[in-house]
């Protein structure tokens, strides 16, 4: 039932974009390689288990990348003697759960929590050979480390022992007890002096709980000073390395957030403030030996969503406000779901290339990484780069022009991506993310957008397509106007779908198609248990609902909940017919089988074909776009599987003059599809893991077929959108 003859489309496995990106004078980094950590596990190990790449080092010579695992109690390693094919190093596993990694030389100090629960905490500090991957000596820290780092000079390490809170009781309110410090040891031909340790307290700095001084990040400078955050206290304390003694510390300070989406509403509306938020730093890095940056987290109190540089001496040198948060929206990286804490900026790196000091800013709800060169004053942006999800560390090698990025987390227990490390290179090139971004609002703010599932090319302009966002938005259903003539494609105008005047609510918007007469025709995915039924929409030309066509009754007893997963059109006026593809098998449907739904608009009458799905070996297969161009239809089928297990993601085209719908209820005739474009390439071209839901295609007026996938509004997800043309779309026998 599938004849897989070949449709030529262009050259567009390879195209990222539908025109080249313009000229960049200066280097840029773009991502070359994703390693999924589950990868380095043991043969026998259950590789359906959770796996993390949190904090990662690399060894002296810049081959080997090693990484702190909590979850599988492990340390791993990556070999990237080629950095662009990443090798599984194995793993270590340790008496505990490895928080924090830092390498110097053949050796990594391997920060280990070892408390049986939050009120006892304990743990050591584990020196691994790399070479040997075994543990040649530890030193007990009586407490729970988080985060260690070697000093330039590589004769001094530091480790914060943390003694996290718990925040199942009371809510997680301070002081908890015990409190946690600073650990200081000398270093000598990479040995640790354990016997010599110094302990520094941090307790009656800040005034928040002075008893308690929950230490979270530590970085030490050129002149061995150690800059160590203590985040729930909002405090910044300054060591000396060598005395122990704390030489300054201060008040990390507020920041007042002005038009900020502070509701999760089921929009992204960027009119909201919020006044004197504590800043409350996570990740701390020397930017020279009087400066030093913060990722401020904002994870207690919440909110606070920037970055700030401060001098030693407490001086409070930039703030960035909301607008490093704003660039990842308009990248359609906002996680709504997260307000009032918003992209909540985690880790931070600083590495200088060649002449150029570079700032990287990792955001662990968005899963976006800031790229900034530093001048000594304002930061200037360069670019915004894609993680996996939750990056937590990041790592300059600046030696070999890379950066690498560690996500925390893994989500294969609800079918989601596996952590993964990702790496970068910085060289002359074209940035190849983001392939899609909105425009700035005449207010400053970003258009915000995300979750985009269906896509259909304008009448007449070549390159002018429209777009709309499902049900993750669920009070601003959206059609959005692109440009795909620049690069990256720009979202121009967002036009709110309405009912009433009003916002339309509960809308599952999943295609798009035009009627011919200035508006649209949308296809919603109903949801039977939330009483929203599968249903067609005409709206106008300035989004207004005009007419609103359920399913025919027929077909409703054997329903679920996945319905229409697009809609297109074909003919004009009174002949024209719109078709729809549901996604899945409905009750009356043999399995593998599924109904491509016709409705004749001049009589109002409903007929339908059956279509045959590709098998695959995990998951289940399903539809998710249809667009007719040129005596054909073409069809999105795609399985629900990401990374490595995806293996489906086609599209198939049917001539149209071969179909022959029957009404509902007689036996469906199935058609003969034919294999157009296999979208796999096109999905590995930006080097990350193959995310699932490839669920946009349309055709230009000019012949050239574009491509979309839903970020499913970063919930759950990387937040990437990839949006790429695969070529002018012809038809051959």
């Amino acid at each position: 039932m599938s004849n897989r003859n070949t449709l030529y489309l262009g050259l567009g496995a390879a195209l990222l974009a539908s025109v080249a990106m313009p000229a960049s004078a200066d280097p840029i980094f773009n991502r070359i390689a994703s390693f999924a950590v589950a990868n380095n596990l043991p043969k026998d190990a259950d590789k359906s288990k959770p796996t993390s790449s949190e904090i990662i080092t690399v060894s002296g010579d810049g081959k080997t990348l090693i990484y702190s695992d909590s979850p599988y109690g492990s340390v791993g390693f990556i070999d990237i003697t080629d950095p662009a094919k990443p090798q599984a190093g194995g793993i270590i596993k340790v008496e505990g759960e490895p928080t924090s990694v830092a390498a110097l030389g053949d050796t990594v100090f391997a920060a280990v929590n070892t408390s049986k629960d939050k009120a006892n905490p304990s743990g050591r500090l584990d020196i691994i050979d790399i070479a040997s991957r075994k543990v040649v000596s530890s030193c007990d820290l009586d407490g729970q480390p988080d985060s260690v780092a070697i000093s330039p000079d590589q004769t001094f390490a530091a480790i914060v022992i943390e003694n996290e809170r718990d925040e199942e009781i009371n809510e997680g309110a301070l002081p908890q007890m015990p409190s946690g410090n600073l650990k200081v040891l000398a270093l000598k031909d990479g040995a640790a002096d354990c016997a010599g340790m110094k302990t520094v307290e941090l307790i009656g700095l800040s005034e928040i709980a002075p008893q308690d001084a929950e230490p979270e990040f530590v970085s030490i400078n050129k002149d061995n000073l150690i800059a160590v955050t203590l985040q729930e206290n909002n405090h910044i304390a300054i060591v000396d390395a060598a005395t122990g003694k704390i030489v300054n510390h201060f008040s990390a300070g507020t920041v007042d957030l002005d038009k900020i989406d502070v509701k999760n509403e089921g929009a992204l509306k960027f009119d909201g403030s919020m006044k004197g938020v504590l800043r409350e730093p996570d990740t701390v890095k020397w930017l020279d030996n009087d400066r030093f940056v913060i990722a401020n987290e904002g994870d207690y109190k919440g909110g606070s969503r920037s970055f700030s540089i401060f001098s030693k001496d407490g001086k409070l040198l930039y703030e960035s406000g909301p607008s490093l948060e704003w660039k990842m929206a308009e990248a359609g990286h906002y996680p709504d779901k997260r307000n009032k804490k918003g992209v909540e900026l985690e880790g931070a790196e600083v590495g200088k290339f060649g002449d150029t000091n570079y700032l990287f800013v990792a955001s662990e709800r968005a899963s976006l990484v800031g790229v900034y060169k530093d001048n000594g004053a304002e930061p200037q942006f360069v670019q915004l780069l894609p993680s996996g999800i939750g990056p937590e560390g990041v790592l300059a090698i600046p030696s070999r022009n890379l950066l690498v990025t560690a996500n925390e987390s893994d989500l294969v227990e609800d079918g989601g991506a596996r952590s993964h490390v990702m790496i970068y290179e910085l060289k002359e090139q074209q940035p190849n993310y983001p392939q899609i971004v909105s425009t700035t609002k005449d207010d400053g703010t970003p258009l915000g957008w995300g979750a985009l599932s269906g896509l259909v090319g304008d009448l007449k302009e070549p390159g002018k397509l429209y777009a709309v966002s499902d049900s993750f938005y669920y009070a601003s259903p959206s059609i959005f106007t692109i440009d795909a003539k620049q690069a990256p494609a720009k979202i121009t105008e967002a036009l709110t779908v309405k009912r009433g005047g009003q916002a339309a609510q509960k809308l599952d918007i999943e295609g798009i198609t035009t009627d011919g007469q200035g508006g649209f025709w949308l296809a919603n995915e109903g949801d039977q248990a939330k009483l929203v039924p599968h249903a067609i929409l005409n709206v106008n030309d300035k989004g207004e609902i005009k007419k609103e066509i359920a399913l025919p009754e027929e077909l409703l007893p054997n329903q679920t909940r996945f319905g229409l997963e697009g809609i297109t059109r074909v003919g004009e006026g009174d002949d024209a017919v719109l078709w729809m593809a549901i996604q899945r098998e409905w009750k009356d449907d043999e399995k593998g089988f599924v109904k491509l739904l016709a409705y004749n608009v001049k009589d109002k009458s409903w007929s339908a074909v059956s279509y045959p799905l590709d098998k695959t070996e995990n998951g289940w297969v399903g539809l998710s776009e249809i667009t007719a161009h040129d005596g054909q239809l073409y069809i999105i089928e795609r399985d629900n599987q990401i990374g490595q297990k995806a293996a489906v993601k086609r599209l198939y085209r049917i001539a149209l003059d071969g179909l022959k719908p029957v009404k509902i209820g007689e036996k469906l005739p199935v058609v003969t599809k034919v294999l157009a474009h296999d979208f796999m390439d096109d999905l590995k071209a930006s080097n990350g893991y193959v995310v699932e839901k490839l669920e946009g295609f349309t055709i230009d007026s000019d012949g050239n077929g574009y491509a979309v996938t839903d970020n499913d509004g970063v919930d759950g997800s990387s937040g990437e959108t990839l949006f790429f043309s695969v070529g002018k779309v012809q038809a051959t026998n």
